[in-house]
């Protein structure tokens, strides 16, 4: 707890296929891509798209940001620093890993912080969500937000997911001693699926009582290599309740029914489209299209909803650090209005894509999946 409480104060501070074989030229073309960006004539500002030409646009790079002052776009400018000279201490990411969307505000898991920052869309600050007592959080990894608002956060320092109110305010856990290692949760209609590191799988609670129900693969499919799970490391869900299992250890991504019945498989040990060497984030959008970031790589890859490879992400090129290290990505529908005045002249964007990087200069990075208009 000690260590906690010291680094609370530190708050100051990825539609077609294109084959490609390695990840070197995976690399290079998407440079090459962030470079063919456009122009317009009126404020020269340069606007980057993928697929890049000569095929229809679908993802613009929206904005990047990893602290305040560069959300808010400007300095601090309150009453206070006028009057008194001081700057207020400047809220930066850390290390953040998870991330959820939900009331107004992008939640943020930050491991070098040992803490969630909310990014408020409507007040544009950050600022922590630091529980005390019951609902203290030590290492949270992985975050979601369910329909009415309340808030599951993976917990590897606490060995639970801990659960809190869209006020923030503390509910419950989920986890006894020895129970859980969890590396990500999500919520669906009726049930709480936590990705955990001591059965190698899955474990389904009821969402009313948070009782386990059972578990994810089932005893026949776990000793099946093609329906087992190596390393769960991020989930999602579609909608159908289908559950998607970040499967870093087995090079995949891994779908099941809501039932925990196996579905089918998606990628494989490799370097060229569909193929994963380090899957991470993982999510899927209305029209259960896959996105699967990949640290080894550093884009974010597209499947349609059989698990066909569609196409490739990142940020433009010369705007990031090498290192970047991409481990979430998530899908937003409700807070498209934010982010529109970052468009292009005639984009219209349906959605947002959001990547959270663990290094670099992008910590978040907000793309919008649209059409020109």
């Amino acid at each position: 707890m000690g260590t906690v409480q010291a680094q609370k104060p530190a708050l100051q501070a990825d539609m077609k296929t294109m084959k490609l074989t390695t990840t070197g030229v995976m690399i290079a073309a998407l440079l090459l891509a962030a470079g063919c960006a456009t122009t317009s004539r009126t404020t020269k500002k340069p606007y980057y798209f993928f697929p890049p030409p000569p095929d229809e646009p679908r993802l613009q790079y929206l904005t990047a940001f990893s602290s305040e002052r560069e959300f808010r776009g400007h300095e601090d400018k309150s009453l206070m620093t006028f009057l008194t000279g001081v700057r207020a201490p400047e809220k930066s990411f850390g290390k953040p890993y998870g991330a959820a969307t939900g009331n107004k505000k992008i939640y943020v898991c930050d491991t070098d912080l040992g803490a969630v920052l909310t990014v408020d869309l409507q007040t544009r600050r950050i600022r922590g969500l630091v529980p005390e007592g019951e609902g203290f959080l030590n290492m949270p990894l992985n975050i979601t937000v369910d329909t009415n608002g309340d808030i599951y956060i993976a917990d590897a320092g606490r060995n639970q997911v801990v659960v809190f109110d869209k006020n923030e305010n503390y509910v419950g856990a989920i986890g006894k001693t020895g129970e859980l290692k969890p590396r990500d949760v999500v919520v669906g209609k009726d049930r709480i699926y936590i990705a955990d590191f001591i059965t190698h799988g899955i474990r389904a609670y009821d969402k009313g009582t948070r009782e386990f129900l059972f578990s994810i693969p089932s005893a026949g499919d776990k000793t099946n290599y093609d329906r087992t799970i190596i390393m769960p490391t991020n989930l999602a869900l579609d909608q159908e309740g289908r559950v998607y299992v970040a499967d870093t250890g087995g090079f995949r991504v891994q779908v099941y029914d809501g039932a925990g019945n196996y579905v089918r498989s998606i990628g494989s040990m490799g370097d060229s489209p569909g193929q994963f060497a380090r899957v991470k984030g993982i999510a899927v959008d209305r029209e259960d299209r896959l996105y699967a970031t990949d640290a080894m790589s550093q884009v974010t890859q597209i499947f349609d909803a059989q698990g066909r490879p569609l196409t490739w992400f990142g940020d433009p090129a010369g705007s990031a650090k090498d290192k970047m290290l991409p481990a979430k990505v998530l899908v937003d529908y409700d807070d498209v209005d934010f982010f529109q005045s970052y468009a292009a002249p005639g984009f219209k964007v349906e959605y947002l894509v959001m990547v959270i990087n663990q290094m670099g200069d992008h910590k978040l990075s907000v793309y919008g999946f649209g059409e020109r208009k």
